[in-house]
């Protein structure tokens, strides 16, 4: 619009009190979502002080996990038929690069073995501000839109955590094309069970001593060392004992 159109606009004093209530209604949700914001970056600015990692340390060494209590999980977010005889529990950070990286790796071999691999995802931050990331995973679910709101997250992760260090009003702007409601988005990411969850998934890897992401278990067993061919090949052996 054109400067002089803009001044051939009524002003707001000649619109009548509907548009200003309009106006004034706008400006309040404006201010919600802003302050919504930024009570989040300041819990999240705490936790991700004290979770900060920046280097992958070895995964967990050995064969099955002996006990299976830490790796259940039924409130976590689950891909794949729930049949499946092959279960991998995986790790996650969203803004860790090689969590990007690898996702689609093991999106490919569920793709080749259809029905057969189910895939549970828990959420760990070791990164800078991560907690808001996951805050905001965990809150997705309520509008089914996890999946996409992950994949839009890894896809532009170099966007919205530059130096591994998250930034939340960049968060909002990669997930602006998921078709997300962000006002109730805020409201949800402080509820309780999401509290609840993150708390769940940090015991548990805890439990498990995983000390960076991605970590992987495939039917409760670890890599043997990281990487992807070591990946592939536990997820085959698990396959061909199952199958």
């Amino acid at each position: 619009m054109s400067r002089k159109s803009r001044r051939n606009r009524a002003s707001p004093e000649r619109q009548g009190p509907q548009v200003n209530k309009a106006r004034q209604a706008s400006r309040t949700r404006r201010r919600g979502i802003l302050i919504g914001i930024v009570v989040a970056v300041l819990l999240d600015v705490v936790v991700g002080t004290l979770l900060y990692r920046n280097d992958r340390s070895p995964p967990l060494q050995g064969t099955a996990v002996g006990n299976h209590a830490p790796l259940a999980s039924a409130h976590s977010p689950m891909l794949g038929d729930a049949g499946a005889k092959v279960h991998i529990v995986e790790f996650i950070d969203p803004a860790c690069e090689t969590c990007a990286q690898f996702f689609p790796l093991v999106k490919q071999l569920m793709a080749e073995n259809p029905d057969r691999i189910r895939l549970s995802i828990r959420h760990v931050a070791f990164h800078g501000g991560s907690d808001f990331a996951v805050k905001l995973l965990e809150a997705s679910r309520r509008q089914d839109k996890y999946l996409p709101t992950l994949e839009a997250l890894l896809a532009s992760q170099a966007q919205w955590a530059p130096h591994h260090t998250v930034q939340p009003d960049l968060v909002l702007q990669a997930i602006a094309g998921v078709g997300l409601n962000v006002e109730q988005l805020l409201v949800d990411m402080n509820a309780p069970e999401v509290a609840q969850r993150m708390q769940q998934d940090r015991n548990d890897a805890m439990a498990l001593k995983v000390t960076a992401t991605p970590e992987y278990f495939v039917n409760g067993r670890p890599l043997p060392s990281f990487g992807q061919q070591q990946l592939q090949t536990l997820v085959s052996e698990a396959l061909q004992s199952a199958y």
